[in-house]
């Protein structure tokens, strides 16, 4: 028997998730090169001249400068000084193209494939700068867009840029800024140092990259389109009821939230209030870690929920199923339907 046998390797959208969810951020150029490229959806072997890419591209910026002027840790940028402008009033629309072709891609395309100092296996497209004027699409992003899951990449990055901004823009350490959970709207906020809340973004679209776009339970594929049959539902791992048998707030913790398709949170042979198996409980504390590897704030609230070291958090969870599997009495797991994917 081969020891290695049913270890999976990287798929093409693991390698994209990487790139949006895992990367270092110092600027949020990345995430508007990879909204952009969603957007366009372009075929394989495209030559994307940077006159075309630009527009939108810069679009993406100065939509997000009007929610939060700070978009990276630099001091400055003339690029953004220019979208800046335009949402002023004060630079047109050709001159913000202008500015985004000769200042605004000079970092972000050599860095984009870049995850932990190099570069992903799976290439997006290549650097045709000097040559053609642009970037040449590789068949790797042809097949991530005929991929189930490509509706929903947009909102990941999305849910990530609004994390890493909000820290910019409260000027605070990463490690100093909260986010909770609001179960009543679904939403990830945090409170800003004038106790003000702030709302961030969705919770389904902060997890749905770090589940793989998958049920958390049974594996069934899911989608963030509200319209869609498969649309998730935010769960608490941990039944809520245990909020009020003395289990308190930290039930609606972050770290005890997964998305799962309508049959396993509620239907015909659901959770409901039961307490999942230690097989889950390993899935749960696997998929904490993969939020604990990425560079937002979700980090770091985690790390404050659950423990600073790996062994830390697992006692915290395994102590935890203890106590409510004392209250709860009943265990519980789905048929899955297809491999696990972590």
């Amino acid at each position: 028997m081969d020891p290695f046998d049913g270890i999976r390797a990287p798929t093409i959208e693991d390698n994209w998730r990487g790139i949006v969810l895992y990367g270092r951020n110092v600027q949020s150029y990345k995430f508007a090169l990879a909204k952009s490229l969603l957007e366009l959806e372009p075929a394989e072997g495209d030559l994307i001249l940077l006159e075309e890419l630009a527009p939108v591209y810069a679009k993406h910026l100065t939509d997000h400068l009007k929610l939060a002027d700070k978009q990276g840790t630099s001091g400055s940028s003339k690029f953004l000084d220019a979208c800046r402008g335009f949402n002023l009033g004060t630079v047109s629309q050709a001159e913000l193209v202008d500015a985004a072709v000769s200042k605004g891609f000079a970092n972000v395309i050599d860095a984009f494939h870049r995850v932990h100092h190099k570069d992903v296996p799976a290439r997006f497209f290549l650097d045709e700068r000097k040559t053609n004027g642009g970037i040449r699409v590789t068949n790797n992003f042809s097949i991530l867009a005929e991929q189930p899951q490509f509706a929903d990449l947009s909102r990941e990055a999305e849910a990530r840029w609004r994390l890493v901004e909000t820290a910019w823009e409260l000027k605070v350490s990463r490690a100093l800024v909260a986010v909770d959970h609001d179960p009543d709207t679904e939403l990830l906020f945090t409170v800003d140092n004038k106790r003000r809340r702030k709302n961030v973004t969705s919770s389904r679209d902060a997890l749905n990259g770090y589940q793989l776009g998958y049920c958390f339970y049974c594996f069934d594929n899911i989608h963030l389109d509200r319209g869609n049959e498969s649309f998730p539902e935010v769960d608490h791992f941990f039944p809520h009821s245990l909020k009020q048998q003395g289990f308190g707030p930290s039930i609606d913790g972050v770290w005890n939230l997964v998305l799962a398709c309508k049959e396993c949170n509620r239907g015909e042979g659901g959770k409901f209030a039961s307490v999942p198996t230690d097989k889950l409980l390993r899935r749960l504390w696997t998929r904490n870690e993969f939020l604990i590897g990425s560079n937002h704030p979700l980090k770091e609230t985690l790390v404050r929920q659950t423990g600073s070291q790996r062994e830390e958090r697992w006692s915290f969870l395994r102590d935890f199923c203890s106590r409510a599997w004392a209250s709860l009495l009943h265990r519980w797991e789905p048929k899955e339907k297809a491999e696990p994917k972590f």
